[in-house]
């Protein structure tokens, strides 16, 4: 499913826990300009429509101006400086929300190309529960996985089985 120089794994745990959780009638707010996911989501027939690439940590409006059924937020809340606001205005009873988690042998991602292409946060796990918590969110659902990569060397043999995301399913309290 989904093969090529998309991420095979991650994706397909997250359409999994998508599928099990939201019915194609609801309306999905993306957080995030449209993407490969976003379009793998229309394919099975949601509903998504994505924000227009606004900087969330001073621009929240798309939060407020529509209803939705469901919010996904898909690796985007390591890239905030605030994501516990964004957490807090989100205006929908659904969330679907997947971070990267802190590895003790890497350090946090910064692109060398793309100055905005990095990430502020990188959680354990009982921080983003924690977030989330604290926001609103009941978590019905997480799952954590490793992400295993195309290179040799110690890094990516820990990759194998260090859990790399957090994947979780949450309804507002």
């Amino acid at each position: 499913m989904y093969e090529g120089r998309y991420p095979k794994k991650r994706y397909s745990k997250t359409l999994t826990l998508v599928k099990k959780h939201l019915g194609h009638s609801e309306q999905i707010l993306d957080l995030g300009v449209p993407n490969p996911f976003t379009e793998i989501l229309k394919a099975e027939g949601f509903s998504v429509h994505n924000t227009k690439g606004e900087d969330l940590d001073t621009d929240r409006s798309a939060l407020h101006n529509a209803q939705y059924d469901a919010v996904t937020a898909f690796e985007i809340m390591e890239h905030l400086l605030n994501p516990f606001s964004v957490l807090k205005e989100i205006n929908a009873p659904k969330l679907f929300v997947s971070v990267p988690l802190k590895l003790w042998f890497a350090t946090a991602y910064q692109s060398k190309i793309d100055p905005w292409d990095r990430h502020f946060h990188e959680f354990e796990p009982w921080q983003f529960r924690w977030l989330l918590e604290k926001t609103g969110w009941v978590i019905k659902e997480e799952e954590q996985f490793s992400h295993p990569v195309k290179k040799l060397g110690f890094r990516p043999i820990l990759r194998l089985f260090t859990p790399r995301y957090l994947l979780i399913y949450a309804e507002r309290a």
